[in-house]
């Protein structure tokens, strides 16, 4: 089950983030997971980075529920930040929804457990996401 809690004021196509949802489940052989996706504007991103990872600024998504193995994955939650996001797209010259799109598959791959601790682990986390975004769905 994919829930998507819309806390912002920015209309944004639900079913386009579930169906990009679903795929990165499928190719990554993940059959059962309920996903929350929470979609917030910069205060409560910026209060949540400080609480949970003891950083006081803003970031464009956050994972709950990372590291799990891939075949015990219960529940996870992305948490992205929509401001964050626009000026993150304006600053790399993609659109918006490119930009979206690479910070649902950022924070889902996290939760797979892709993480980008090291020089190793940043470079496949970030092939797996060069991967899906070259992906026709996008």
């Amino acid at each position: 089950m994919i829930e998507i809690r819309n806390l912002t004021g920015v209309q944004i196509n639900e079913n386009f983030l579930k169906r990009i949802t679903k795929l990165v489940f499928k190719k990554e052989g993940v059959k059962k997971l309920e996903l929350s996706i929470a979609l917030v504007g910069y205060s409560l991103m910026k209060k949540l980075n400080k609480t949970y990872r003891h950083k006081n600024r803003i970031t464009d998504v956050l994972a709950f529920g990372e590291n799990q193995k891939l075949d015990e994955l219960g529940f996870g939650e992305v948490v992205i930040c929509l401001r964050e996001v626009k000026k993150n797209a304006k600053r790399y010259g993609t659109t918006f929804k490119k930009e979206l799109t690479r910070v649902l598959i950022h924070g889902i791959l996290h939760i797979f457990g892709y993480n980008h601790q090291s020089f190793k682990e940043a470079k496949k986390m970030k092939q797996k996401e060069e991967y899906y975004l070259s992906r026709k769905y996008v």
